[in-house]
């Protein structure tokens, strides 16, 4: 059965390479494997996001008011007031026509906008829920005496997190293609990838691998440059290199020849994406037993320390380096394949859709 989808996805970064983030990339694969099966999608976007994918921009625009509306106490900052309006049109754009567009409606924004208008459409409509609760996306559902919106959660983690709000929610994690990432030699130095952020705690991960006398390579985005600059630049150096923001390619590459990943959650990680990708590379982890990253790791790929224990994570490097690499990416077949997310949600695309 071919489905037509639209896909709903951030209105703060294109879905385009490199990846802002763990989201972007994920929605940017399932639109790509959804359209190689044939399925009609139309990924509703971030300007500047990737054409090949059938991609329209939101409507990320600023909304002309009033100078009175402007100086009111109450008015938000332009980026909220821009993401609001561009979710607004397009939900309005849907609950006009989108029944005659669309089987399904695919929410992988973490907005409450979508959700709080899903009453409004005559579509069925699946949200994926990608972060613990948010006052406003809560507030969306709870507001609603029987919220009509099939709600999935990227690991049992969180699901359980969202128990209260969503008791029915499915698990469906997020998969990475195996084929595009392959494994690697490995051997080389230790790697951490993913957003430059506090809440990701890359200087926690230099700090082990520095005590554990491990060269580290860093790579991602500089998301928080106040955090890059006080937390991060002042630890590079002595065998710790920041490599810059790699298109996937180049993560391939750089995670393939790594003896193992770090991976340094400072909050409960919703599922942990680097880690799916690092396995699928041969490439054993060893991080921070926070969130999702139990769900993930089993001990023949990849040793967890006690959340924020730096001296017990760099106790475990040495072994994570000598896991075997099949192992690895033995797991990352049989667990994190993209065919299986795809496989689940075209299930429950056509469950909906009846």
């Amino acid at each position: 059965m071919n489905l037509r989808v639209a896909l709903i996805a951030s209105a703060r970064f294109p879905i385009r390479e490199p990846f802002a983030g763990g989201l972007e990339a994920h929605t940017w694969w399932l639109a790509h494997v959804l359209r190689k099966r044939g399925h009609h999608v139309e990924l509703f976007a971030a300007p500047g996001s990737d054409p090949a994918l059938g991609a329209r921009a939101l409507p990320v625009r600023r909304p002309r008011l009033s100078d009175a509306a402007r100086s009111d106490i109450s008015m938000p900052s332009a980026m909220w007031m821009e993401e609001h309006h561009a979710y607004l049109g397009l939900m309005l754009d849907l609950a006009r026509d989108g029944e005659h567009r669309f089987d399904v409606v695919h929410n992988n924004s973490l907005h409450h906008l979508p959700v709080a208008m899903a009453s409004a459409l005559r579509v069925p409509m699946v949200t994926t829920l990608h972060t613990p609760p948010t006052p406003w996306l809560e507030s969306a559902i709870t507001v609603q005496d029987n919220c009509p919106v099939t709600f999935t959660a990227v690991s049992r983690f969180t699901a359980g997190a969202w128990q209260a709000t969503v008791p029915a929610a499915r698990v469906v994690r997020n998969g990475i293609d195996t084929d595009f990432w392959k494994p690697g030699l490995g051997g080389g130095d230790l790697v951490w990838t993913g957003r430059l952020v506090p809440e990701k705690a890359p200087h926690l991960a230099i700090e082990a691998a520095r005590t554990a006398g491990v060269p580290l390579r860093v790579a991602g985005p500089i998301s928080n440059r106040a955090y890059f600059r006080e937390q991060i630049a002042p630890l590079l150096g002595q065998g710790v290199r920041y490599i810059g923001h790699l298109e996937r390619h180049g993560l391939v590459e750089l995670l393939g020849s790594a003896s193992a990943a770090l991976v340094t959650p400072g909050w409960d990680e919703p599922y942990g994406l680097v880690v799916a990708e690092a396995l699928a590379c041969g490439t054993p982890v060893c991080g921070f037993d926070r969130g999702a990253l139990s769900e993930i790791l089993t001990p023949d790929c990849g040793l967890l320390a006690p959340p924020g224990d730096v001296e017990a994570l760099a106790e475990l490097i040495p072994r994570a380096m000598k896991l075997d690499r099949r192992d690895a990416r033995r797991r990352a077949e049989q667990f994190c394949s993209l065919d299986r997310t795809a496989d689940a949600y075209t299930d429950l695309y056509e469950e909906v859709a009846r």
